[in-house]
């Protein structure tokens, strides 16, 4: 006889989920100014270089046995790059912070890496990634903001092409905006010395800087109106809040841009099992991490413990995004931690996100409606506290042919009710789709129809996430090849 085990009641538990995939490369800004830099060439490319270093304050001496016209021109101009007409020699290194080549032969380039490195000098040479300690990543400058972009030398062109989208996206008086702030900080810390209010300061600079239009002289006078209106609002701004934040079914493409700034401005991110990690990434990196998660059927948190959680944190001032699989208005037990909220007058807002069977329509190519087929939508979880079916499920309801019913967490109990649905009419042939994993790199899509559904074959015995789709608008998704599973995901 087997020997039952209740789950148990788990507390809600703080996590450090690894927060970075693997760097090929460290991205660094390294200070030349005032700094001795070396390069090797003749060329453009050495003359492209050289303007660059240069432009970051740094000492530039270019040895080039027969320097080229740019190079000759940068000379004359006055940015600071001075020529030597002859081949380096190892010595010319000595004191430089950095050095860069544009240098074909392999026996040279290795002198020349090896001569930098002995005299501690960080070595490139142009276009020869397995000669370099660093490279040069395609630049957006907004001065003092700059922004680098890097493949890793995989595909320079992509590189450029991705600067150019930045460029369009970022002011152009971003930069003198962002000279302006770093002017007022000492002011800001005499006008407001609490270090969290700073930082909700600095959160209504960055809405400013990205659309104000002022000019230079009227800057400093708008961050001293801005600081002043903060402390006017500061009881307001103390205040701790709640966005219950739909992350969507897994892929952060799918994550919307109002849970994007929730996640960014978040100080606490309470976050369910369903949450994957690459969404979790997006959140702010200071941000505390706490995992609440429900396993159906398994350890769990209690409810009214994680609502606990979020009003004591908001009352310690804290913005916290409690955030949940899919949509927070779909089977999430939003309306206990609203409730809950509002009981202890606690700021709360819902940010809703993309709920599952719409993203699996999407990756079926389906509509969940079809006119003349499918005039209805009907979502229906597949269990109730127990674990079990739910007994006040309308089966006439769900057994109606002209209908599109999604079962959400029912993998366990979705043949009884393809039984029930069977029972009580419905055409056993009515095609039904058990999806896993949606839109996730290891998504899959079962086919099959309403009687395989009740044998329980298609249901499998993963423990992933699934779905249960069932009606007539899904005979699309039928007639077509069963896809690959990497299609099944976002792409």
């Amino acid at each position: 006889m087997t020997r039952h085990v209740s789950p148990r009641h788990i507390l809600p538990q703080a996590t450090r989920p690894a927060r970075l995939a693997p760097l090929p490369k460290l991205p660094l800004f390294l200070d030349l100014a005032g700094r001795r830099a070396v390069l090797v060439g003749d060329g453009d490319p050495v003359a492209w270089k050289a303007e660059l270093v240069a432009a970051a304050g740094a000492l530039v001496t270019v040895y080039a046995p027969d320097p080229g016209p740019e190079l000759l021109a940068l000379a004359a101009s006055g940015a600071g790059v001075a020529i030597t007409r002859r081949a380096w020699r190892p010595d010319d290194i000595d004191g430089a912070a950095i050095a860069v080549g544009d240098i074909a032969d392999d026996a040279e380039a290795g002198d020349f890496v090896a001569a930098a490195r002995a005299r501690g000098a960080l070595a490139n040479v142009i276009d020869r990634p397995d000669f370099c300690d660093f490279q040069f990543g395609a630049i957006v400058n907004r001065a003092p903001v700059i922004v680098a972009v890097s493949t890793d030398g995989a595909a320079p062109i992509l590189g450029q092409a991705i600067r150019q989208k930045i460029e369009a996206i970022l002011p152009t008086r971003l930069g003198g905006w962002a000279g302006a702030a770093k002017g007022f900080r000492e002011q800001l810390k005499a006008l407001i010395p609490d270090a969290a209010l700073r930082r909700r300061f600095w959160e209504r600079f960055v809405n400013v800087a990205f659309i104000s239009q002022a000019e230079e002289d009227a800057r400093l006078a708008e961050l001293e109106r801005m600081a002043g209106d903060l402390r006017r609002d500061e009881d307001e701004t103390r205040n701790g809040s709640v966005a219950i934040v739909g992350a969507g079914p897994g892929d952060p493409g799918l994550v919307t841009l109002e849970a994007m700034r929730a996640l960014q401005s978040a100080d606490v991110v309470i976050y369910d099992r369903l949450v994957t990690p690459e969404v979790l990434e997006l959140a702010r990196r200071e941000a505390r991490r706490i995992h609440v998660g429900k396993e159906g059927h398994g350890d769990s948190c209690r409810q009214e413990d994680i609502c606990a959680l979020s009003v004591r944190l908001a009352g310690e001032g804290k913005r916290v995004v409690r955030l949940k699989g899919g949509d927070p208005a779909v089977f999430a037990r939003t309306a206990e931690e609203v409730a809950a909220c509002r009981a202890a007058g606690v700021p709360c807002a819902i940010v809703p996100g993309v709920t599952t069977a719409s993203a699996a329509a999407a990756a079926l190519g389906v509509s969940l409606t079809d006119r003349g087929v499918a005039r209805r939508l009907q979502f229906v979880t597949g269990h109730d506290e127990t674990g079990a079916l739910p007994q006040d499920l309308d089966l006439a309801a769900l057994a109606d042919p002209n209908a599109t019913t999604v079962i959400y967490m029912g993998r366990r109990t979705a043949a009884r009710l393809a039984g029930a649905l069977i029972a009580q009419g419905l055409a056993p042939q009515t095609p039904a789709i058990v999806a896993t994993n949606v839109s996730r790199p290891d998504a899959s899509a079962r086919r099959t129809d309403l009687a395989g559904l009740a044998e329980g074959a298609a249901l499998g015995t993963d423990v992933a996430p699934t779905l249960v789709l069932i009606g007539r608008a899904l005979a699309a998704a039928h007639e077509e090849a069963a896809p690959d599973r990497r299609a099944f995901a976002h792409p």
